[in-house]
């Protein structure tokens, strides 16, 4: 099987493998215990939190370890609305500004905030999935609370200006959050040098199993310094019972996969480089390749060196005339999606590639293939092979 479905969930590196096992077998203990068995637990996720830090360059105390993505993205959302739509603070705002191609996490959390009582915009994108400046600005207003937008597409790698929207929203005295769940790990993200004059990001979601790391744990960052005019941020809390996490997050913490996304960012931060550059390469490769079969486009901005419009290892691309479905069928020994993951039983068409602008017809006829740290050439040459004969194969049914 060759593996190109990366963006739906990495392979857990060797190496944080060998760093959990302790903690699954003889380091067992609760890391909230005070014997010397519990001790060693929690100075154990005292060093995996300052190695997310060092990844995303801020305060260790500043991160709250959850499950995954979808509840740091539910905790931030759902936190802030609770904090500073139903009372004083913030002069009590009710408006939520997000964007169309956000990944169901933060769009479903919207849309039950919708159901209490806030108001939801969704902002269009462009053609090539960015989001246009001028339209975010006319969007933002006086009562607007949080503007949320991800920093990476999950399914096209486009990326967004987040540093000139956090800067527009705190302009207007709103909050600022990014779902960095595609990026944390693969691009360089500087969180103390986002947190500067008006441009800070307040919060910032993120998941182990995207950079090699361990399912069922993640974090969110929660801005506690000064920024500008801004105060700390105030969330809260989802979970009751025991105050861990500063009273954001209670429960037992799961110490083997704290452990394992603290190594995870460990390998991350000393090999981003090299890994981008290496699977950036293979990303063009594979995507020069499959642009030779007639009928095929990129979904997203076009660009190889130096590109900063969208991530390295991923490519969209729609094969006009051929369903997504069979193409993925016929692929049988290589792993590809046709959108996220999150949203794989839906019989509906992308709702990011529709507002890129694709037709339903041509958003059913997409794929997408997400490059790792694992991917190698031989996977990249097999697969051209297999993709130019499947489609082959299926236009000349249909012709």
């Amino acid at each position: 099987m060759i593996y190109l479905d990366n963006n739906a969930t990495t392979q857990l590196d060797p190496r944080v493998l060998d760093t959990m096992m302790p903690f699954l077998t003889d380091n067992f203990a609760n890391a909230a215990s005070t014997h010397p068995f519990g001790v060693s637990a929690s100075n154990a996720v005292k060093i995996a939190r300052q190695q997310v830090a060092d990844l995303l360059n801020c305060d260790p105390h500043e991160l709250v370890f959850t499950s995954g993505a979808t509840e740091a993205i539910n905790l931030a959302i759902k936190g802030v609305a609770e904090t500073y739509g139903t009372g004083p603070a913030l002069g009590s705002r009710r408006h939520i500004l997000t964007v169309q191609t956000e990944h169901k996490a933060v769009l479903d959390v919207c849309a039950h905030l919708e159901t209490r009582g806030f108001e939801v915009t969704y902002l269009p994108v462009r053609t090539d999935g960015k989001l246009d400046l001028d339209v975010v600005r006319a969007a933002i207003r006086p009562d607007t609370l949080l503007v949320s937008v991800m920093l990476v597409n999950n399914e096209t790698g486009v990326v967004q200006p987040i540093r000139e929207i956090a800067r527009l929203a705190h302009e207007f005295g709103a909050l600022f959050m990014t779902d960095a769940t595609q990026a944390v790990g693969k691009m360089p993200i500087n969180i103390d040098e986002l947190n500067r004059a008006d441009a800070s990001v307040d919060l910032l979601a993120f998941s182990a199993h995207k950079l090699y790391g361990p399912k069922g744990v993640g974090g969110l960052f929660v801005r506690q310094r000064r920024s500008g005019k801004s105060a700390k941020v105030k969330l809260e809390a989802l979970l009751h019972g025991g105050g861990h996490e500063r009273g954001l997050r209670s429960g037992t913490l799961n110490v083997p996969g704290i452990v394992g996304m603290g190594k995870a960012a460990e390998l991350a931060r000393q090999e981003m480089a090299q890994d981008a550059s290496r699977i950036g390469t293979l990303r063009n490769q594979l995507e020069a390749g499959l642009l030779t079969i007639p009928g095929t486009r990129i979904n997203g901005p076009r660009g190889y060196e130096g590109e900063t419009d969208r991530l390295h290892n991923v490519t969209n691309i729609c094969f006009e005339h051929c369903d997504s479905d069979a193409l993925i069928m016929g692929l049988n020994s290589i792993a590809v999606s046709n959108g996220s993951a999150c949203t794989a039983a839906s019989i509906d068409p992308s709702h990011v590639l529709l507002a890129m602008g694709l037709t339903e017809a041509d958003a059913f006829s997409c794929l997408r293939f997400s490059l790792g740290r694992f991917t190698t050439e031989a996977d990249i040459l097999a697969t051209l092979n297999a993709v130019r004969n499947v489609v082959g194969e299926l236009r000349a049914m249909v012709a």
